[in-house]
C-alpha cells in the first residue's frame, strides 16, 4: 500500500470483506490467459495476491493485453516501464479507457486505486473476466487461449414483424390481463340465500 497506515474499526471490517472476494483460482486462470494472449515476454507473477498486484501494478502488462486483443489497430501506442507512481497510474488509466472502448461496460471497470493501492483486487479480476468475455464473444481471431475460460456474452437477436403480424397481435388479449374463458355462473344460487340442505328420508 502506498503510504497508508493500518486500518481500524469499520474501515478494517469493510476491507476484510472486500479481500474475501478475491479468488486465487481465478487468479491462476487469468494469469494463464494473459501469458497465452501476450506471450511469455510478460513473465509470470508470484502465485499470491500481492504477486498478482505487483505484476499488473505498473500498467505495462495490462496495456500489452488490450493491444494484443485489438490486432493491428493498437489503442495504446507507447508502453514504457516506469518507476514513477503517476506514470504507472497513467498507464492503468489508459488501459481502462481502452477496455471501455473495446466493449467492457463501465460498471465492470475497476478504479485505478483498486489495483495501484491494492484496495480491491477482486474488482480487477472482474474487469479482466469481462474483458475476456467480450474478446471471446467478438470472435475476431485476436483472442488466444481456451474459449471455455470465459462466458460468451448474450448477442442481440432482433426480430422483424410485418404490419399484418402486428395487427394480429393487437386483437389478442394477453393472459396477464385476465381471461373469462371457461367462466360461467351455472349452478350458482342468488347471493344472500342460505344453502339448501334437504334431508330425504
Amino acid at each position: 500500500m502506498a503510504n497508508r497506515g493500518p486500518s481500524y474499526g469499520l474501515t478494517r471490517e469493510v476491507q476484510s470483506k472486500i479481500d474475501k472476494k478475491y479468488d486465487p483460482e481465478l487468479e491462476e486462470r487469468l494469469v494463464e490467459w494473459i501469458v497465452a494472449q501476450c506471450g511469455s515476454g510478460v513473465g509470470r507473477p508470484e502465485p499470491n495476491k500481492t504477486g498478482f498486484q505487483n505484476w499488473l501494478k505498473d500498467g505495462c502488462v495490462l496495456c500489452e493485453l488490450i493491444n494484443s486483443l485489438c490486432g493491428a489497430n493498437k489503442p495504446i501506442k507507447t508502453i514504457k516501464s516506469s518507476g514513477m507512481a503517476f506514470k504507472q497510474m497513467e498507464q492503468i488509466s489508459m488501459f481502462l479507457r481502452a477496455a471501455e472502448s473495446y466493449g467492457v461496460t463501465k460498471t465492470d471497470i475497476f478504479q485505478t486505486v483498486d489495483l495501484f493501492e491494492g484496495k480491491d483486487l477482486a474488482a480487477v479480476q472482474r474487469t479482466l473476466m469481462a474483458l475476456g468475455s467480450v474478446a471471446v464473444t467478438k470472435g475476431d481471431g485476436n483472442y488466444k487461449g481456451d474459449p471455455s475460460w470465459f462466458h460468451k456474452k448474450a448477442q442481440e437477436n432482433r426480430r422483424e414483424f410485418s404490419e399484418e403480424q402486428l395487427k394480429e397481435g393487437q386483437s389478442v388479449i394477453g393472459l396477464q390481463m385476465g381471461t373469462n374463458k371457461g367462466a360461467s355462473q351455472a349452478g350458482m344460487t342468488g347471493y344472500g340465500r342460505p344453502r339448501q340442505i334437504i334431508n330425504n328420508p
